[in-house]
């Protein structure tokens, strides 16, 4: 559980955003459909020094999520980490109108009718650089995802990089597929099909983990199924096994 890094004289009281540590918290939206399986969603929220939000894969917008995140600070950076996680980034948008919205790499040509402001690079933006650690993963034609690290609670955020659902999540016949395709926890990882798109760039791919395991993560937050609250480092190593 994330009370294990939770400072409780500085965390606000919320019943549906999950702090971390005192700036940071997570969001457990409603299960979507892909390719028939049912998919968590799950949004993490960084407040800056500066007091602005940043919002990374924003979930279903409604009124009392909203209330929730307008009363820790002004929303301000709105997060499209990868290519199929923009879902409602579009309604973020629409409501926080002054906000700067970012897209991940192809997203920007993908959806066209997105107003994004910006596309996400390797470098961190300025307004959070000394907050907020980035890196494109990359290595795959298919599978680039903008990886994050919240230094203050050395907490990684990924998406769709690690999957690692519980069984409990899905029927018998689901579970059998998720195995498969190697998305259970706790042995989570990059689905299979994601894992072969990276055959001819697998040396990219190292490069990139071991700027990832640099950061020395304490926590990883997964958009899909459990987080990872202790021996974050041991858990991408043994995610990570088919790069070896």
């Amino acid at each position: 559980m994330p009370d294990t890094l939770l400072n409780p004289t500085s965390a606000t009281h919320l019943s549906l955003l999950h702090a971390i540590d005192s700036d940071i918290w997570y969001y457990d939206g409603p299960t979507v459909s892909f390719y028939g399986m049912p998919y968590t969603t799950r949004m993490t929220v960084i407040r800056l020094d500066d007091g602005k939000l940043w919002v990374h894969s924003p979930c279903k917008l409604t009124d009392s999520l909203q209330q929730e995140v307008d009363s820790l600070g002004e929303v301000s950076y709105l997060i499209a980490p990868n290519k199929i996680h923009y879902l409602f980034i579009q309604e973020w948008i629409s409501r926080y109108p002054d906000a700067n919205s970012y897209a991940a790499p192809g997203l920007l040509k993908k959806c066209p009718d997105i107003p994004f402001s910006s596309e996400l690079i390797s470098k961190p933006n300025d307004a959070w650089r000394e907050q907020i650690d980035q890196l494109i993963f990359t290595g795959s034609p298919a599978m680039e995802e903008v990886v994050f690290f919240h230094q203050a609670s050395g907490t990684l955020i990924l998406t769709d990089l690690i999957e690692n659902f519980p069984t409990a999540h899905f029927k018998p016949w689901q579970n059998h597929i998720a195995k498969l395709v190697g998305i259970l926890a706790p042995d989570g990882q990059t689905p299979a099909d994601w894992r072969i798109s990276f055959i001819f760039g697998k040396e990219k791919a190292r490069a990139c983990l071991q700027k990832i395991e640099a950061w020395q993560p304490k926590a990883i937050i997964i958009a899909h199924g459990e987080c990872i609250w202790q021996d974050a480092p041991a858990f991408l190593k043994r995610s990570f096994r088919w790069l070896d």
